[in-house]
Order: C-alpha cells, then structure tokens, then sequence
C-alpha cells in the first residue's frame, strides 16, 4: 500500500511525500483508517513503529476538512495526552511538519517552564494541543484552556501515564471533554490497568497491534551477561573501553542507579549523563540534545525518562539492571535496530535477577546469545552459563589459571 492509497487530503500528501514516507507502516496502514471513520481506536505498538503518524495525520486530515478555510476565531478541536516533555515535543514537531501545507495551528505545552508564551498562544486560539497532564490541568484552571468543541482526545503512552500516577489527572481531563469526542488510545504494553482504562473511557474501540509484545526486531544482536551485582559497573566499563563502545543508552531500574552509574563512568573519564523524573525538564532537555548530537557517549535512563528518546541510529542498549516486566525488555531493545538499521542490545543478569530473564526468555522465544568470556561472572558460576562452558577449561572461552588470577586482582580494584 502507498500512502496515496489512504485517501488523504492533497496538502497532507504532499507533505508525508517530502519527508520521504511513501509505504504506510504497519500501524499506520490499519490505524489510518479506523480513525477517518471516526472510531474510536486502542493501538498497542512497540518505539519506532510510527504510532505518532498513525493517528496525527488522520486527525489533520479531520480537522483540515472541518476548519477548512474558516476565518473564524480558532478552538481546540485536538488535544493529544503525553506524559512527558520530549514526548511532547516531539509530537508537537510531527504535527507542525504533516500539517504544514495546511491553515491548521498547533501548540505544545509542558510544566517547568513559564507559562506566559503558552498562555499567548492560547489566546490567539489553536486547532490542536499537545500536552503534559501538570500543565495542562493547571492552565485549564486558570481558565486559558477550552475543551468543550474538542473532536479527538489522544492519549498516547497511557501505561506510562498510569506508571507515572497520572491516573487521576487523566480521569480529570476527560471528564472535561464532550462525551461524544472520539477517543484514541496507543500504548507500548497493554497490561490489565490499560484495558480498564480503556473500557471507562472509549466506546466500542477498534483494537490494533501490528506487532505482538513479545517479538524482538530481527536486526537486533542479543547478547546477556550473567555478572555479580557488585560488578555491573566493571563490567560496564570493561566493555566501554574493550569493545570501543559509544552512542550508548543504559537502562537503569532507578534514577538513584543512573546517578550513581554516571558518576562511576566519569571517574573514569567517560562522558556520560543520566535523565529521569527528578531532573528538571530544561536539563533532560539539554542531556537529550547532547547525546543526540554525540556530545555525550552514554546516556543513562530509566524507563520513563527513555520514551522521550527518538534517535533512528542508536547502536547500542544496554540493560544495566534488568526490567521485572518482560514487555518492558522487548520496549527497551527496540530502542536500536530501528529505520533498517542493526543495532545490539546487552543486558546484565545479576543472581537476583535470574527469574527475571527468565520470564524474559518464555516471553520472546529467541536463543540470546551467552557470553562467557569475561572476568565478572557471577562466582557460582550461572545455569546457562555452566552449560556453555567447554571441558577441561577454567573459565568460559578456554580461559588459563593465569587469567583467571589476572581476573581476581582486577575484582579487587574496583572502580567506583
């Protein structure tokens, strides 16, 4: 199918076919439509799918149709629910650029900045807003915000929404909105929480998942270490420096985690940052730009912080600490392998953290390769890893005594 197959409007055409989108991707070509026909619609669908497009371009082609030429005084007729600031943004920017050979006007706002060139915008009215739950709640107080000619409510990554304990301001804001708006609903997991979410808040929705939650992008290298705890950071720093390393996101469980993996790795003298929900969002910002533009060799996340990141060639995902959620893991990985481009996920697998891969494992269905050959194992030695061992050897890969001793003297010089 080619995008000029989904009987879009001329000037949305136009401006898909100068950003180079000629096929729809998966989601796109089953989500476009659904939302033309005004449904309402729950998409389950993994980082890098094309999920914005899925549902912005159709709601452009809606609202282009209905304001048409108008000169009348503009209204929110859009309004699109993300949790975070980059999200945010970046929607913000798709909708500018799909939108941009039409009289539609668009407006993202966020917490953490003055509100005062929001609120201008505002007043000079806008067809769609893209918005945090904070920020948007507060203006509509205040008073600057209308929702009562709203068309389409999107509420995009809603498990994050409901991980970040905005249940209630969700709650809030739809009770704000015309009951007979439509409502779209994308989400990268769909645990039980979205589901109830879901029945409260749509009407007879439409259900697409273009990929099922458990696969993992075949151009994407797996590889798992089985490293002490206490060794996670060595080992980190081992494969930095060893493997020539860069252009990194580290998952970290915790934003305490990432502070402390950042601080270890610059003691070191390698660039690093950290982005999570205690850094201000002009910080995240700036650590965001500067690892986009290569600034920054690695980037520590955790999960929420990490679904503000869009970057097509990131080549390496390290999972320093294990998801307790599987679907997570498969999130996370496709953070690389993304717009044809390979790409390899690492993740470390501490003993307490061996039931985790394993849920891992039943849920993708892929052999992730074992590596053995490095001077952190976990001193037991690992199930999988014990059977990958060849005989007669002292460590994994034909190791000597000699490295084996080389390798406990490195143990006892730990780096951080």
């Amino acid at each position: 199918m080619l995008f000029e197959d989904l009987s879009l409007s001329k000037s949305i055409q136009k401006a898909v076919f100068e950003e180079g989108y000629l096929n729809p991707t998966p989601i796109q070509e089953q989500s476009i439509p659904i939302v033309l026909a005004g449904r309402d619609l729950i998409g389950c669908a993994q980082t890098g799918t094309g999920k914005t497009a899925a549902f912005a371009i159709p709601i452009i082609h809606q609202l282009h149709r209905i304001v048409g030429s108008s000169k009348k005084a503009k209204q929110i007729r859009a309004l699109i629910v993300t949790p975070t600031r980059e999200l945010a943004v970046q929607i913000g920017e798709s909708f500018e650029t799909y939108a941009k050979y039409t009289n539609l006007t668009q407006l993202t706002i966020f917490g953490g900045v003055s509100q005062n060139p929001q609120v201008d915008t505002l007043k000079k009215g806008i067809d769609i807003l893209v918005a945090t739950p904070g920020r948007l709640l507060d203006l509509q107080k205040q008073g600057f915000i209308d929702l009562d000619h709203l068309h389409t409510l999107v509420l995009d990554e809603a498990d994050q929404m409901l991980d970040m304990g905005f249940i209630n301001d969700v709650k809030k804001i739809v009770k704000l909105t015309p009951k007979n708006r439509q409502t779209l609903l994308f989400s990268a997991t769909m645990p039980i929480a979205i589901r109830e979410l879901a029945e409260m808040f749509l009407q007879d929705p439409a259900k697409v998942e273009v990929s099922p939650v458990s696969s993992t992008a075949e151009n994407v290298e797996q590889r798992v270490y089985f490293v002490e705890k206490t060794e996670k950071r060595n080992l980190l720093y081992h494969l930095i420096k060893n493997e020539n390393l860069t252009n990194i996101l580290v998952f970290s469980r915790t934003k305490h985690g990432a502070d402390n993996v950042v601080k270890a790795l610059r003691k070191k003298d390698i660039p690093a940052e950290a982005i999570h929900g205690d850094k201000s969002q002009n910080a995240r910002q700036r650590v965001l730009d500067a690892f986009k533009n290569k600034e920054v060799g690695v980037l520590v996340a955790t999960d929420i912080a990490a679904r503000g990141i869009d970057i097509d060639q990131l080549p390496f995902v390290i999972n320093f600490d294990l998801p307790n959620i599987p679907e997570t893991y498969v999130h996370r990985i496709g953070r690389t392998g993304r717009a044809g481009n390979g790409g390899i996920a690492i993740s470390f697998c501490g003993k307490d953290e061996e039931p985790y891969w394993k849920d891992i494992k039943k849920l993708i269905k892929v052999d992730v390769k074992i590596i053995t050959d490095h001077p952190y194992q976990w001193h037991s030695g690992s199930p999988e890893a014990e059977a990958e061992k060849p005989k007669n050897s002292n460590r994994s890969g034909g190791a000597h005594k000699s490295r084996k001793s080389n390798a406990s003297k490195q143990n006892k010089k730990r780096w951080y």
